[in-house]
């Protein structure tokens, strides 16, 4: 079975090529967490079930995730997306990443599926574990100058 470590490298490399292929702007692994604010985050989560099950989730502040909707929507510099455009790119990365995840571990896991993305708004958005749940958190750059944050609840179905 796969374990944490290869599951943590899993998703970085899965994040990071979907950055560098769809969005166009560099993600790499922040040497330092970050610092929780008060300020309105996005969080995409992306639920899967099967031989592993649990919740994948990246979530970001509102600048984080304009740049990553003009990215991906290849906007002129300067134009603002409406937060419609905002939610549905941010899900749609959530999907892209949960996607090659799954790719990814399907040599290992090959019984899982994953849900449409789900894309909520608030202040101070955290994640809890269920009972006999993993988590790995991965906080990260992206282009430079913005932070985000992956996470990964889980749990093996399998015997």
């Amino acid at each position: 079975m796969i374990d944490t470590a290869s599951l943590e490298d899993v998703l970085l490399d899965g994040a990071t090529e979907v950055f560098a292929s769809m969005i166009c702007m560099p993600l790499e692994k922040a040497t330092d967490p970050e610092t929780r604010s008060d300020e309105m985050v996005f969080l995409a989560t992306i639920t899967f079930t099967g031989d592993l099950e649990g919740c994948f989730g990246i979530a970001c502040g509102q600048e984080c995730v304009r740049a990553i909707t003009a990215g991906m929507l290849c906007m002129e510099p300067g134009t603002q997306p409406s937060e419609a455009e905002a939610i549905d790119a941010i899900g749609e990365v959530a999907n892209m990443i949960m996607g090659g995840v799954k790719t990814r571990v399907q040599h290992e896991i090959t019984n899982i599926e994953i849900s449409i993305p789900s894309v909520i708004c608030g202040r101070q958005l955290q994640s809890r574990l269920s009972d006999n749940m993993s988590q790995i958190l991965i906080p990260v750059t992206v282009g430079q100058q913005h932070r985000a944050e992956l996470s990964l609840l889980y749990r093996n179905h399998r015997n």
